[in-house]
């Protein structure tokens, strides 16, 4: 820190600042599809470096911490809300027919051999 502040006293601005500052400059030059790319690629590059187990441990971390922050009402809450929306965007009280079940696990084990 005290680099930070010896630079200042020399009109430097510090790392802080500087990062702010390149942040916003970034943010003003981008629309939402560079966000949505880079962070694409990002979550690609994350997925070739880590296995299963990775994303098992963060998952559990991410529940663990979620369910020390919220109450019942909370899970109840989103339980209906996706329950609702699950019913009104298929038109079949919630539950997914035989074939929307089947197309859906093959297209998701045919990315997984391509994924391999």
């Amino acid at each position: 820190m005290a680099n930070n502040k010896s630079n200042n006293d020399n009109n430097n601005m510090s790392r802080e600042e500087a990062g702010r500052k390149g942040g916003e400059a970034t943010s003003n030059n981008h629309d939402k599809e560079f966000y949505q790319e880079i962070g694409q690629k990002g979550g690609e590059a994350t997925s070739e470096s880590h296995g299963k187990e990775f994303y098992e441990e963060i998952g559990k971390k991410g529940g663990e911490a979620t369910s020390d922050s919220h109450d019942k009402e909370f899970y109840q809450e989103i339980g209906q809300k996706g329950g609702e929306a699950r019913s009104d965007s298929d038109g079949n009280d919630g539950k997914m027919s035989r074939e929307e079940a089947g197309r859906k696990g093959g297209e998701a084990r045919a990315k997984q051999r391509n994924d391999d």
